[in-house]
């Protein structure tokens, strides 16, 4: 059987490439979140290679999140809208250990022009436009985050107060439904931070009081970034968690 895949000056092995083109596939939308894409063999056909590469690419861009296998249903692109994947970027439980259902409460929406900050963490010019969200995200009715979230205008445009109030679920939901931004990765940088006079009115603690700054990079397909916020997390009764190895 020929190969339909180049050789490229850099080797990489087959199943890599195969897996390159299959996220060359999701980013044009070929595919959209929730979508079922075509089987294993249908894949093998299309890119002339065994079923076997297929199935190693394919397995692993189920263990990126990329793709998620469905016993008996087929292989489908990943999707915010999916209750299984609301706790991938959202990483606070309370200290019990019980996961609590969370509310998001948007209070501003504004457009601006980028900073030089913001510029470099959106891999845009400076002055390109950009949307400033802040909200608090609630825990069982009490606020534990308050987020300043920055977009790329160009990706966002249309984004509202209303269209975030209005909104039932997760706002990486929302990007993904309205916007056709879905993210794929993150990036965070976590330090120890005091409350302002600001956040402490926010988030109803002291003035001074300890709180966890994340600050988080947000990644589509292309490695391209999407949103960059800075979060202040209530950690009185709640923990960040994750998962290493």
């Amino acid at each position: 059987m020929r190969r339909m895949v180049s050789e490229s000056p850099t080797f990489s092995p087959l199943y890599r490439q195969i897996k390159g083109l299959i996220l060359q596939a999701l980013d044009g939308g070929e595919w959209r979140p929730g979508e079922v894409i075509p089987s294993e063999t249908e894949l093998a056909v299309r890119f002339g290679v065994s079923q076997g590469t297929v199935r190693k690419a394919v397995d692993e861009l189920a263990a990126e999140n990329y793709l998620l296998r469905r016993q008996g249903k087929g292989t489908f692109v990943s999707s915010h809208n999916d209750p299984r994947a609301f706790f991938r970027f959202l990483r606070l439980q309370r200290l019990n250990g019980d996961v609590e259902t969370s509310r998001s409460v948007p209070l501003e929406c504004w457009r601006a022009k980028a900073g030089q900050e913001a510029a470099r963490m959106l891999g845009i010019q400076l002055a390109d436009p950009i949307i400033i969200v802040r909200r608090v995200l609630e825990f069982a009715g009490k606020p534990v985050v308050l987020d300043e979230i920055y977009l790329r205008g160009d990706t966002f445009a249309g984004l509202s107060l209303d269209t975030l109030r209005e909104w039932q679920g997760s706002l990486y939901g929302l990007f993904e439904s309205r916007f056709g931004a879905r993210m794929v990765r993150a990036e965070e940088k976590l330090r120890a931070v005091a409350a302002d006079r600001t956040a402490a009115d926010l988030l109803k603690v002291q003035e001074g009081s300890p709180l966890l700054s994340v600050e988080r990079v947000s990644y589509s397909y292309g490695d391209r970034p999407m949103e960059w916020r800075r979060g202040l997390y209530s950690t009185a009764e709640h923990c960040y968690v994750n998962e290493l190895g």
